[in-house]
């Protein structure tokens, strides 16, 4: 279950993304995230996606 809070999910969403994901577009494709809805989520908590660290910052 993928957490609905921001703070939890922005550590859910950076703990697969080192740990199984090469990218965010992976991610979003095999956990079925729409993946302009997290970067919306991320960004309310004023969290961006850098493609070369592959983590929200």
């Amino acid at each position: 279950m993928i957490p609905k809070d921001p703070v939890m999910l922005l550590s859910y969403v950076n703990t697969q993304l080192r740990d199984f994901y090469s990218s965010l577009d992976a991610l979003c494709e095999d956990k079925g995230i729409e993946k302009e809805e997290l970067v919306e989520k991320m960004k309310s908590i004023e969290y961006v996606y850098e493609v070369d660290r592959n983590q929200f910052v």
